[in-house]
């Protein structure tokens, strides 16, 4: 067994060795038209960075000739499938402002703006990138209404609208937890408004209203009477629009504590 492994780690050696030799006598090469040749041919193998460093080294040779999109459209993806999606987005933005009317365009926008995608940071991060990738990917849906990738893109912008869903979420619940109970209100009521289409609205609505209740609970007696009011305001809300939800019974619950505390203060 050990010997098998010592076999194949000089197998790779070699091979290694033997590709890294290969790609120095190329890029040693005079010879302009096999050095892209050599490139395209690294390409096709998936050897990306060596295909890339041949490129970039023969822009100054094809720049202005038939050959020049190609070359420049296939630096692009390098970079891409090398996962460096900051160099990707760039030489993908580059392709579209040297070669406009290139019958590439549509694939090359979709490209620059899944690059966003595929730098956005987890939830708990900077979500900066979100923002953006939603912002092109709508351009690029707005630009190009009967691409292939409407349906691709379309579900993109669902899923970094659901990151950032999350990313509030946690800063609600960051408020609650820590007794921040009008800011966590606040956030949950926003939540509602910038998510309508939430599955969880209701539950949104729930917490903002237990929020209210427990900043109300907690508040000088003087202004009680116009917080608790505040939770009873926003259950007969809560109720408007989700008749059927299955926290009502709760949200009844803290509307009633409510209206109890109410007469409570007011005999």
């Amino acid at each position: 067994m050990n010997f098998i492994k010592v076999f194949l780690a000089a197998a790779i050696l070699i091979a290694s060795f033997s590709s890294c030799s290969k790609y120095a006598k190329v890029m040693k090469s005079k010879d302009t038209e096999y050095k892209l040749t050599m490139a395209d041919k690294f390409y096709s193998e998936k050897k990306y960075r060596m295909a890339q460093q041949l490129y970039e080294e023969l822009y100054p040779v094809y720049k202005g000739t038939d050959k020049f999109e190609e070359l420049y459209y296939k630096d692009a993806y390098c970079f891409y499938y090398l996962k460096e999606y900051k160099d990707a987005e760039n030489f993908f933005k580059g392709f579209l402002e040297v070669f406009p009317n290139s019958s590439k365009s549509e694939e090359v926008d979709y490209m620059h703006a899944l690059c966003f995608y595929k730098q956005v940071s987890k939830v708990e991060l900077d979500q900066t990138n979100t923002s953006k990738s939603i912002g092109v990917m709508q351009t690029f849906i707005n630009s190009h209404p009967g691409s292939s990738k409407i349906k691709e893109a379309t579900e993109i912008i669902d899923k970094n609208r659901i990151r950032l869903e999350m990313k509030e979420v946690r800063a609600a619940d960051l408020y609650y937890k820590v007794g921040q109970y009008r800011a966590a209100a606040l956030c949950y009521s926003n939540l509602l408004g910038d998510y309508p289409e939430s599955l969880n609205g209701d539950l949104y609505k729930l917490k903002s209203l237990v929020s209210y209740y427990k900043f109300a609970k907690l508040s000088v007696v003087d202004k009680q009477t116009e917080r608790f009011t505040k939770v009873v305001t926003e259950f007969q809300d809560f109720a408007d629009r989700f008749p059927q939800s299955t926290h009502l019974k709760e949200a009844q619950e803290y509307n009633n504590l409510s209206l109890n505390k109410i007469k409570e203060i007011q005999l």
